[in-house]
């Protein structure tokens, strides 16, 4: 009886625990303090490109897991490599998965320093903003080529993307065939002239008040569609753009997003990686 009673309260303790605690990534504000607690091992790693002088600063968070893991290339946000970008990059790993996070003006800034040199997020944006596509194109590759070097990853790659990493992400797959999957968060579609190039599963994540990317959506799903090609995307209702970043906005439509399409991006990593 005593035993019932013991395991009926630890029941209750699990199911009461804040939902952040289970399900959810880190937001802006919790970035910090994830990054700090973590048990996770990270590092950053230094990522080699032909014909530069500077490497691609790039961290890199491994699983507790006694088996190879599959692999997620995080694609940052219009705002460079930042602590919530690595705190995302260590949620992945917490669910199973080595993440990279590349900072894609490794080299840019002063000094040729990356996002961390920079005076100002404006000279950030800036910076980000100069790439071309083959310039980001050929970052990705470097990162992949990277991944399956190292012994404790699989051959299976995904990348996942936020805002300009979103449209990144989308973009990527047309120009990376061996791509096993690609995930969209709040990321402008690309030119549907583009899309017959995709081989891989994409997964698109958007929220409702955000007209700027979601009127690239419907194009490219027809597109993908009378192509054969799998989109598959979930609008999410009040969400905000960037609501993964900002959980606590939008009187929580943003934190009921964000536990949908964690849920979501999940059960699509675990389909087509693993």
């Amino acid at each position: 009886m005593k035993k019932s009673y013991v395991f009926f309260l630890l029941l209750v303790v699990v199911l009461i625990q804040p939902l952040s605690s289970q399900s959810l990534p880190p937001s802006n504000e919790t970035a910090k303090e994830a990054l700090e607690q973590s048990p996770r091992h990270g590092e950053y790693a230094d990522v080699y490109l032909p014909d530069h002088e500077y490497p691609i600063n790039t961290w890199v968070v491994y699983p507790e897991r006694p088996t190879r893991a599959p692999v997620i290339i995080v694609i940052h946000e219009i705002f460079g490599l930042t602590d919530w970008i690595r705190a995302i990059a260590d949620d992945l790993a917490k669910q199973g998965f080595l993440a990279l996070a590349p900072d894609f003006i490794s080299g840019f800034g002063p000094d040729g320093g990356g996002t961390e040199s920079f005076e100002s997020r404006d000279d950030i944006v800036r910076s980000i903003r100069s790439l071309t596509p083959d310039d980001v194109i050929k970052r990705l590759d470097a990162v992949r080529d990277y991944a399956l070097t190292i012994p404790a990853a699989t051959d299976q790659i995904s990348t996942v993307g936020f805002c300009w990493g979103g449209t990144m992400s989308f973009y990527y797959a047309t120009a990376q065939p061996a791509l096993n999957a690609a995930i969209i968060f709040y990321g402008t579609s690309p030119d549907t002239e583009l899309l017959h190039a995709i081989e891989a599963p994409v997964l698109g994540l958007y929220a409702e008040d955000d007209a700027r990317v979601n009127v690239t959506i419907e194009p490219a799903a027809k597109e993908m569609e009378r192509l054969g090609k799998p989109f598959t995307y979930y609008i999410y209702p009040g969400a905000g753009h960037g609501f993964v970043r900002q959980q606590e906005g939008r009187e929580n439509a943003n934190r009921t997003a964000t536990e949908q399409a964690w849920e979501q991006m999940l059960i699509f990593l675990r389909k087509h990686l693993e």
